[in-house]
């Protein structure tokens, strides 16, 4: 009988090399599962039976981590004079209250967010 294996067993693995065209990402993670089959359309290639699936990939649609992007002062006074012109709450026409309740809720806490972020930078100065 097989035993369980542990969270740091359960490891997620992008394999590539120069020489050929395609990528092997072999996952435990069932969000990555699920991405790889429903969004990108990936059949697993192969299934260990623990619940670790490989797929193939073409090695272009891999794309290297980006650094964190670090704005300069000026940077951050010109997006937040830009955040502070665009209007507060948009209004789109709905077909049920219910769909414009949400919106105006997900909006709602969206610029709460952002005004919440530029107040944090003006503390920073």
């Amino acid at each position: 009988m097989p035993r369980a294996l542990s969270g740091y067993e359960q490891e997620t693995i992008i394999n590539f090399n120069k020489a050929e065209d395609t990528a092997s990402i072999f996952t435990y993670e069932k969000t990555w599962q699920k991405h790889l089959e429903r969004k990108l359309g990936l059949k697993p290639v192969m299934d260990n039976g623990f619940g670790g699936k490989e797929y193939e990939i073409e090695k272009k649609r891999i794309r290297p981590p980006r650094a964190l992007v670090r704005l300069s002062a000026e940077a951050r006074a010109e997006l937040a004079k830009r955040m502070k012109g665009m209007p507060q709450k948009r209004v789109f026409p709905s077909k049920t209250t219910a769909a414009t309740a949400k919106f105006d809720k997900k909006n709602k806490s969206r610029v709460e967010t952002i005004n919440q972020q530029l107040r944090t930078m003006k503390r920073r100065r």
